[in-house]
């Protein structure tokens, strides 16, 4: 609740946080915008593939050329700027950071970064929940291993989530279900980059002014974002994936409690304490008015007659029965946010969630027919879409998961609508992402 403060306070003592952060697209920038008006951060370096473009970057949301303009990192630490390169290796050991965040994107190359943090006894605020989803559990062992805290990024949906349930428990709630809203349609799960703008709601010529990309905003609308998300939710909160993946019930607001519940009870769960995802159009292409497309929600039960009186008292909306009730965030401010995080782990050592078991996984699954040969485009794209499973049953199926679905041949026909399996494809062993998700497969799930 004094984050602030205390960011004020290291600011008096000159004692800043001192960060790193890989990457800098899109959800980086958004941090970037807010970094100089922080108290008690001092940004020491950057690192990207593309040091020009991430210059530009700064450039677009306010930074002046002298702010990230020091030739090396000892020069950013002596003027109080930032250093902006492309080696990352030189940033995670450098002995001057205190946190790295990780913004790549990649969850291929995030968990190398993630890993090379650890070694060099970083704490992580990772932006690149595709890692999180495909190997979280062990990043987090990794990082305890190491002394180090391991946090996911508030202001994605995975953190708030995690705040929400955190919130209701320790006020002595129990927690029926929690989730992020979308907009969905069945058919969405087949999108491409070529269709994803007239579902989105924007023209191409709108979105090429806006510099958007295809494939990234595929993915959240064909509902691999969604499962890729509530798989950090159910690993860092406890809570489990419906049996049979997302059901994205249409609801508003108001109606939340009545849907996330359990399903003798007129809801949609099939268990009190499950993961979902709410639509905010009907199934018929209908907008819900007082949507939670954006937002985040837990639902949480009164126990007992007295608290489901309280609930009465004070107003709070419920299902027809009084006994759930939900509290919710409508929106989420993405990069904006990013700071909450590097303040809690950087002034208290404390994550904004973080993954404490292995309870879900995405699983790529065909979009389309694939042919032996073809090669798998990863998440967003043209040939898979990820699915939310049950961890236990997607080690029981040797499933491929979403996160290393990219840059792989097909070895042998697979229908639409299929789960790919490792036997399905020629597997890249020479990764280490590769080896941490087999690792945790065996580990976590002997």
């Amino acid at each position: 609740m004094n984050l602030y403060a205390k960011l004020q306070a290291r600011a008096a003592q000159n004692k800043p946080i001192r960060i790193g952060l890989i990457g800098a697209g899109k959800f980086a920038s958004m941090y970037l915008a807010q970094v100089p008006k922080t108290p008690g951060i001092h940004l020491v370096g950057i690192a990207d593939l593309l040091p020009d473009n991430a210059k530009r970057n700064l450039a677009r949301v306010g930074w002046q050329a002298e702010q990230c303009g020091a030739d090396s990192m000892e020069a950013a630490l002596a003027h109080g700027n930032t250093h902006v390169g492309d080696d990352w290796l030189a940033l995670v050991k450098h002995p001057a950071i205190d946190i790295i965040v990780e913004a790549t994107g990649s969850p291929i190359a995030a968990v190398n970064h993630c890993l090379g943090a650890f070694n060099n006894g970083k704490h992580v605020v990772n932006v690149t929940v595709e890692a999180d989803a495909l190997c979280g559990p062990m990043l987090g062992k990794h990082a305890r291993d190491a002394g180090v805290v391991y946090s996911l990024a508030y202001g994605d949906q995975p953190a708030l989530v995690c705040d929400l349930v955190d919130w209701a428990r320790a006020a002595g709630f129990n927690v029926i279900s929690a989730g992020r809203g979308h907009k969905w349609l069945p058919h969405f799960a087949q999108s491409t980059p070529d269709t994803v703008w007239d579902n989105w709601g924007l023209t191409p010529e709108q979105a090429e002014r806006g510099g958007l990309n295809p494939k990234m905003f595929n993915s959240f609308l064909d509902g691999s974002k969604p499962a890729i998300e509530s798989t950090a939710i159910c690993n860092a909160t406890g809570l489990v994936a419906p049996p049979d993946g997302l059901t994205y019930p249409p609801a508003s607001v108001d109606d939340i409690p009545f849907v996330c519940r359990p399903i003798p009870e007129g809801g949609v769960l099939h268990q009190k304490g499950q993961v979902e995802v709410v639509s905010s159009l009907e199934r018929d292409g209908r907008e819900i008015p007082y949507d939670i497309r954006m937002g985040v929600f837990v639902v949480f039960e009164g126990e007992t007659e007295y608290i489901r009186n309280c609930f009465s008292e004070y107003k709070v909306r419920t299902d027809p029965s009084g006994r759930y009730a939900c509290l919710y965030k409508r929106w989420h401010l993405i990069g904006l946010e990013v700071g909450i995080s590097v303040a809690s782990v950087g002034l208290r050592h404390e994550a904004t969630g973080s993954p404490i078991c292995l309870n879900a996984d995405v699983v790529a699954t065909a979009k389309r027919d694939l042919a032996p040969g073809e090669v798998l485009d990863g998440e967003g794209g043209y040939t898979v879409v990820g699915s939310l499973f049950q961890a236990t049953k997607s080690k029981a199926i040797d499933a491929l998961p979403l996160g290393l679905a990219h840059n792989l041949k097909v070895t042998r026909a697979v229908k639409a609508g299929q789960h790919l399996t490792w036997q399905d494809v020629a597997a890249d062993t020479t990764l280490a992402a590769y080896h941490l998700r087999n690792d945790m497969m065996k580990t976590l799930l002997p």
